[in-house]
């Protein structure tokens, strides 16, 4: 793979990880507004759906195979409940811990548990072995974290949630 095609990827990772915490800040609001959090995770939900459709219409994607859905193995459909884990936590955390400190620890969290991930294959991931420059990746990250969430001034405002 070339350098520019590794930036170009490097760079949309980096995009969608930035769009989460503003994500979640937006749906803290919309939880405020509805009266729960749990009903900003559904309103959200609805929104990916209403977004996605017209999208997948006009790119003329084929309907999923019978098949595959009737045979699929039962965790093959998890990631909507982990959407909803994820969705929902943060929407309770991140007005206790503050978006930086709530995606630090989110970050860290999925790093390690990408490190098992791909350490082990699971879920059909080439199994990519863990080392120690990755632990020590691991270490700096957690140190990261306690900087970030230990060391840091008093929140000031709004500072509730649903």
């Amino acid at each position: 793979m070339s350098t520019l095609h590794w930036a170009g990827l490097i760079g949309l990772a980096m995009i969608a990880g930035a769009v989460v915490p503003f994500q979640s800040a937006i749906n803290v609001n919309l939880g405020r507004g509805l009266g729960h959090p749990l009903w900003a995770t559904l309103a959200s939900l609805l929104v990916s759906v209403v977004v996605l459709l017209p999208i997948i219409v006009a790119m003329r994607l084929p309907l999923p195979s019978r098949t595959f859905i009737s045979q699929a193995p039962l965790w093959m459909w998890a990631g909507g409940a982990f959407g909803v884990c994820f969705i929902s936590l943060a929407l309770v955390l991140l007005p206790k811990l503050g978006a930086a400190g709530f995606m630090a620890l989110a970050l860290a969290g999925q790093v390690v548990a990408s490190l098992l991930l791909d350490h082990f294959g699971w879920f059909g991931l080439a199994e990519r072995p863990i080392s120690m420059p990755k632990v020590f990746g691991v270490v700096l990250l957690m140190a990261g974290v306690v900087l970030i969430q230990f060391f840091d001034a008093p929140a000031k405002g709004l500072v509730t949630a649903g």
